[in-house]
């Protein structure tokens, strides 16, 4: 792959996917306490934001059917009068003004997600129901996107010599993980030092207060919130926050809050694999090369003997010697090694129809992949120009992919900064929300043993945090929340968790669950990140919760619209988990 899309796949292999911040009092968290909290906002946190003045919006006509406007908020909310950060606000108003519900404020995720994007493309993704009765509001979580943005190197060109560290998706060999650990180091030095004073202050429940405010400007006395990914930590710390201030909060796709902010006993451990992503994925991988044995035959043409073995058969071949092609009459590079192959099956199990893009990219690569030797050995002059067309198809398939994503970018609004921050963005978040190990030179050793545990994507998922080691990385946010994650609330939380989610392990919902005592869990057997959008049976749960505040029974599981195999159908030309793969930084631009 070229050098650009590997810095672009090197943001993350984390999809759409997270945050939390570095303790109330400072050092490590406490353990959860085992009684949950009175559903009340503690009077220190509603002196912190209700001593913001409300703001006053002026909204203006934007993009077509949106409306835009920005908000000055304080950096520091122990400081109401000092410093402040802008944050962009975009709503797409209610059709039905007179029924109106109140406002659905709206998170895909990321870190860094754009909260702007998501609320554009509303009219694309969500029910009539949802959009008739809600005004969609989408804010930019400050340091991101169309708010302030935090800058961690003084222009463009230093922030170059970064991504020549990060060349990779995730490193394997030893000189890889040489260079990887010391971009790491100098993007967690740039980010405590020239990225100050806006990088301590972008913990996620600095962004729960910031839409506490903004709740009060849209004149909404509680507040109703749909989160996705990365998303549903922001609403779980909301939740806990201010259990008295919400009307319904959906979780969709869900984080372990323990696991993401980490605790004394696990800081140890990169946070990236603590929240056990990469056993979501190997288990969603595992289960449709399983299925396509089943079926084999022209559903599944990869299914020639053994799919698991085939897979790992690829894997060490490209680890061996990777896919370079040089086109002669432009010079450019086509490079396809062992962790392209990692990110794009896992940017694939974003999908409900990655199973097909799977197989395809699989199909492909086998025969790419076959030795000279094995070649001569057939003694067939068809097999060269075999590989040749199996390269071109492979190729294709990846165009395409990207394409996809490019599609959905483009109903997005778009700006055209020189720097680009997402990479700053999505480390401040995580950074200053959760404890790690102390030096870089710990991963290695743990992304090895999480590959052990998480074949293929272990590595590649606790590799995401390096640059949060405690040594090098020495902004905090003296705010952040560390817990405890069980607070009862005034009004039920709905937590949906889908099976095989390869960004969110299933078992993130059920922990979630079980920690807020005012919670119901809806599990869904369905496919791709997340599950809005997989079947009526979710969408309706989720439709019912959000417009009556109706649960849905006790233990209910819904079954997605499409399974590997056993679905032909056109993928839909946007759906939620399209536009989250589109925005990943598995598969998109780095800006997600």
């Amino acid at each position: 792959m070229s050098s650009t899309r590997s810095v672009r796949l090197v943001t993350v292999v984390l999809a759409p996917i997270l945050a939390a911040g570095a303790a109330f009092m400072g050092g490590p968290p406490s353990a959860v306490a085992k009684e949950p909290v009175a559903a009340k906002t503690l009077a220190r946190e509603a002196k912190r934001v209700d001593s913001v003045p409300t703001p006053k919006l002026k909204w203006y006509k934007c993009y077509g059917h949106a409306e835009c406007d920005t908000v000055s908020l304080p950096r520091d909310y122990d400081r109401p009068s000092g410093a402040k950060v802008e944050v962009a606000l975009l709503r797409v108003k209610a059709r039905d003004q007179k029924r109106k519900i109140g406002t659905l404020f709206v998170n895909p995720g990321g870190p860094g997600g754009s909260a702007v994007g998501l609320a554009y493309v509303a009219p694309f993704i969500f029910s009539a129901g949802i959009l008739n009765r809600f005004d969609i509001v989408g804010m930019d979580p400050r340091g991101t996107n169309f708010s302030d943005q935090v800058k961690c190197f003084p222009s463009a060109r230093q922030q170059t010599r970064l991504f020549e560290d990060l060349s990779v998706p995730f490193p394997y060999t030893k000189a890889e993980e040489r260079s990887f650990i010391r971009g790491a180091k100098r993007l967690g030095r740039a980010c405590s030092t020239t990225g100050k004073p806006l990088s301590t202050a972008m913990s996620t429940a600095e962004v729960a207060r910031d839409m506490d405010v903004v709740r009060r400007a849209v004149g909404d006395t509680e507040r109703g919130y749909l989160g996705s990914s990365y998303g549903t930590y922001l609403g779980q710390v909301y939740a806990n926050l201010f259990p008295d201030r919400f009307r319904a909060i959906a979780l969709d796709g869900v984080l372990d809050p323990v696991a993401w902010a980490g605790t004394a006993a696990t800081a140890g451990q990169p946070q990236t694999d603590r929240i056990r992503s990469a056993d979501g994925a190997i288990k969603a991988l595992l289960e449709i090369l399983v299925r396509c044995d089943r079926v084999g035959g022209a559903q599944c043409s990869f299914a020639t003997g053994d799919p698991v073995a085939n897979f790992d058969l690829i894997a060490e071949r490209l680890k061996r010697s990777p896919i370079v092609e040089v086109d002669p009459a432009t010079g450019t590079e086509f490079r396809f090694g062992y962790a392209d192959l990692v990110v794009v099956i896992l940017g694939a199990l974003y999908s409900p129809f990655g199973f097909d893009e799977i197989v395809s990219i699989l199909s492909e690569l086998i025969v790419i992949t076959e030795p000279p030797a094995a070649v001569a050995v057939a003694s067939t002059k068809t097999a060269p120009s075999a590989q040749a067309k199996a390269l071109r198809r492979l190729q294709r398939s990846l165009a395409k992919a990207e394409q996809r994503a490019e599609r959905i970018e483009r109903r997005q609004p778009s700006y055209g900064f020189p720097y680009d921050n997402s990479l700053e963005a999505f480390a401040a978040v995580m950074c200053t929300d959760s404890v790690n190990p102390r030096h870089a030179s710990a991963w290695p050793a743990a992304a090895a043993a999480a590959d052990r545990r998480a074949k293929y994507f272990g590595r590649a998922w606790a590799w995401q945090s390096a640059w949060c080691a405690s040594r090098t990385w020495t902004a905090k946010d003296e705010d952040a929340y560390r817990g405890p994650f069980n607070r009862a609330t005034a009004a039920p939380v709905l937590v949906v968790g889908n099976l095989w989610d390869p960004a969110t392990n299933y078992a993130g919902a059920v922990k979630a669950a079980s920690l807020l005592p005012n919670s119901r869990l809806l599990s869904s057997d369905s496919w791709g990140h997340t599950a809005y959008g997989s079947s009526d049976c979710v969408n309706n749960a989720m439709e019912a919760y959000l417009l009556n505040q109706t649960l849905p029974a006790a233990g209910a599981r819904c079954v997605g619209d499409i399974q590997p195999f056993e679905t032909e159908l056109e993928p839909p030309e946007e759906s939620l988990q399209l536009l989250l793969r589109a925005t990943s930084p598995v598969a998109g631009p780095a800006n997600r």
